[in-house]
């Protein structure tokens, strides 16, 4: 999980690099799931610039 976490870190970091070009924005999602097992949430953090998006699901 770590070696998830500091990989999407660095794309992050990579990604926010460039200082010309379109704004870089910060993405944030949060779904519940209810289902005969239970209920689920879930939830997601990322970032997009341009047609480019990375994101890593908790």
């Amino acid at each position: 999980m770590s070696k998830l976490f500091c990989l999407m870190a660095a794309l992050m970091v990579l990604a926010s690099c460039g200082a010309d070009g379109e704004p870089i924005r910060p993405t944030f999602g949060v779904g519940v799931n209810v289902s005969s097992s239970g209920v689920h949430v879930g939830s997601s953090v990322g970032v997009s610039k341009g047609p480019v998006s990375v994101a890593v699901g908790l």
